[in-house]
């Protein structure tokens, strides 16, 4: 799409560097550099004011990456392309059918409605949970890994989305500051939601989660 759109050599595209690396490498394929902005922390997706703040005369595209089941502000990234004359594109997850969303969502409003000692994911803007990401605060800094290990012993299957932001692999390193990208990074767990999961699975991470949530409450 980029290629087809004519980006190419000395072309810029602004691109998340929360999540996989195949953006920025599709990016780098087409000729272009891929250049990282920031997230909103509440979608995980680019957030319009930190990728109007990276626009230069070079900025021929942005691509939105929407993230986990919540979209990208893609009506504020259309606005912001179009006082700059950029390409917006986006970028879906693969497409599930309404009634495993609907049961997704009660899942996870169960666990939104149990979990403690957790910061549990925003609900807005139709969620379809293709992931249900907390994020574990821990007392002052980031104690997400030994959560994680804590879980996973009492036989509950969680995994990191994004171990490391594109901007720190050795092939994308940039000098930029991405505050909201390091520390989702650093904070935050994939914990189940499919549909398949029963009242006992639920009651089962449910009661693994807290009960470490004592140990692990933000701190202020």
């Amino acid at each position: 799409m980029l290629r087809a759109a004519g980006v190419g050599v000395g072309d810029e595209v602004v691109v998340p560097a929360f999540g996989n690396v195949e953006v920025a490498k599709a990016v780098v394929l087409a000729g272009a550099l891929p250049v990282f902005a920031d997230i909103d922390p509440l979608t995980y997706c680019l957030e319009a004011a930190a990728v109007a703040a990276v626009v230069t005369p070079r900025t021929a595209a942005v691509v939105a990456v929407h993230r986990f089941g919540r979209s990208a502000d893609i009506a504020r990234l259309h606005e912001i392309g179009q006082r700059h004359g950029l390409l917006v594109l986006e970028q879906g997850e693969s497409e599930v059918p309404y009634d495993e969303i609907a049961q997704r969502r009660q899942r996870a409003s169960y666990l939104d409605a149990k979990l403690k000692g957790v910061q549990t994911p925003d609900s807005g803007d139709g969620h379809t949970y293709q992931q249900y990401v907390v994020r574990v605060l821990g007392n002052g800094r980031p104690d997400r890994d030994a959560f994680a290990r804590a879980v996973r012993a009492k036989g509950v299957e969680c995994r990191v989305p994004v171990k490391t932001p594109v901007h720190r692999l050795p092939e994308y390193r940039r000098c930029v500051s991405l505050p909201e990208t390091e520390r989702a990074a650093d904070e935050t767990l994939a914990l189940p939601v499919d549909a398949a999961l029963t009242k006992r699975d639920m009651q089962r991470i449910v009661s693994a989660c807290n009960a470490l949530g004592g140990l692990l409450q933000p701190a202020f």
